[in-house]
């Protein structure tokens, strides 16, 4: 009686938010009136899935690496329940059930896997202790918010500690594969990673900040076998002892394009990936480990890895429109680590040369402190130079391209504006087009990209 009392208020709010005309805060406030009003729906709800909740979080990489454990899921006949909108609060994953629920607040689902930002991943698991979860990275992001990147592990940590059977981690993140990490986990540990040939695309945030790229200088395309911590992973993937340091089960050994060699329990598989960039080949990496370590002897690593090769993009996350038959990639940035990726990626994928334009706001998501431009190496940029430069942040980030000798043609503050004179531009040019963008700057620009082309609509 009390769940079908808290989705019937759920309900009322929602469509009190969108008569006052919430737009996305739609999201967050249905969320908010079933917390205060039921603080025990979510455990009362989750608690009756048969195969549980899995939490993915860290600094890079969640949402996409989300979407990919629910379609890996999926594709093995599971019902999975996520937080699609990728509203990665605690209200936001009620607001998310509220769509998914019957009026008397029944799931039908058999598992749930969350996007959960890391601090509030900390207020989840102490109402709901997930049986998996998935921590890809700790990079500094929103200095104003979380502070130090020992904070953030200190976040993850705490959300290892509370979940039940299995803890995956990055084995090349030296904060998360270290001993003092995983000691006080009392679950399994597992963990992912990048081959010895590969560890120097795929930087910690210590290895940015020294400067020290490990491994060889070699580019993408390099086929070097073994695991990224120099151990060769074990014949049945890891060691299942609580607070050991495991080698990686599964890893990213070499890359030609869009085809890697990805390496589960010392077995070379060959896929064609669809979704953009090098640093999604190592999420896709992480995404295939937790779903083998919660499908156990049920997984079906062929079909598993079949459906990795077709996975697309996240909205935003190198997700690819079309205007004016030309392909606009949008590729969103948040820090350091992130950029330099999305830079990589580019860089690996130009043929012909790309229109770029460069969005930075400064709202609270996006993180107010947008100091860390300068830790970013702007200078593959050079050739190209970049056409537009816009969002609420235009001028510093024109001034830090500036620095980079990195030449740019229009800064335009005005997004609306800054989208006809990168139109303007990729007509003169007949170039495609892409776009590094904060989050916020990201929104906007795809409800502007919606007047001129098919973008995909997310539900709140």
């Amino acid at each position: 009686m009390r769940s079908r009392l808290t989705v019937t208020l759920g309900h009322a709010a929602r469509l009190a938010a969108r008569l006052r005309g919430g737009g996305r805060g739609g999201t967050a406030f249905p969320g908010l009136v079933m917390e205060r009003t039921d603080p025990g729906f979510l455990a009362r709800t989750l608690g009756r899935l048969p195969y549980g909740v899995v939490v993915v979080s860290g600094t890079n990489g969640k949402t996409t690496t989300t979407k990919m454990v629910v379609q890996l899921l999926r594709e093995q006949g599971l019902k999975v329940f996520t937080n699609r909108t990728g509203s990665n609060f605690v209200r936001g994953v009620l607001a998310a059930l509220l769509t998914e629920v019957d009026a008397a607040g029944r799931l039908d689902a058999d598992i749930a896997v969350l996007e959960l930002d890391e601090a509030h991943a900390v207020h989840f698991v102490a109402q709901v202790r997930p049986r998996a979860c998935l921590l890809l990275n700790v990079m500094r992001d929103q200095l104003d918010r979380f502070g130090e990147i020992d904070y953030t592990a200190s976040l993850l940590a705490q959300i290892a500690s509370a979940t039940r059977e299995v803890v995956v981690v990055n084995a090349d993140d030296p904060r998360l594969s270290s001993p003092a990490f995983l000691e006080p986990v009392t679950a399994r540990t597992a963990a992912f990673g990048a081959g010895a040939g590969l560890r120097h695309l795929f930087l910690s945030d210590d290895d940015l900040r020294t400067g020290l790229a490990p491994g060889p200088a070699q580019g993408v395309g390099t086929a070097t076998h073994g695991s990224a911590n120099g151990a060769a992973a074990s014949e049945d993937g890891a060691a299942r002892t609580a607070g050991t340091p495991v080698a990686p089960r599964v890893t990213l050994e070499a890359i030609t394009g869009q085809r890697a060699t990805v390496r589960v329990d010392g077995a070379d598989h060959e896929v064609t990936f669809t979704i953009p960039g090098v640093h999604n080949l190592l999420n896709a990496c992480a995404a295939l480990e937790v779903v083998l370590e919660v499908l156990g002897d049920d997984a079906d690593l062929t079909g598993l890895l079949t459906t990795l090769g077709r996975v697309e993009a996240a909205f935003g996350r190198g997700e690819v429109l079309t205007l004016d038959g030309r392909p606009v990639q949008l590729s969103l940035v948040k820090n350091p680590a992130g950029f330099r990726m999305g830079l990589l990626s580019a860089a690996a994928q130009a043929h012909d040369g790309e229109v770029v334009m460069i969005a930075i706001n400064d709202e609270y998501a996006d993180g107010r402190d947008m100091s860390w431009l300068w830790d970013v190496e702007l200078d593959v940029l050079r050739p190209g130079g970049v056409a537009v430069v816009t969002g609420v942040r235009a001028w510093d980030m024109a001034l830090r391209l500036r620095y980079d000798e990195v030449a740019v043609e229009v800064v335009e503050p005005d997004l609306r504006q800054a989208v006809a004179r990168m139109r303007q531009a990729a007509s003169q040019a007949d170039r495609p087009v892409r776009i590094f963008t904060t989050y916020t700057a990201m929104l906007s620009l795809r409800a502007i990209l919606g007047e001129l082309t098919d973008v995909e609509e997310v539900m709140s």
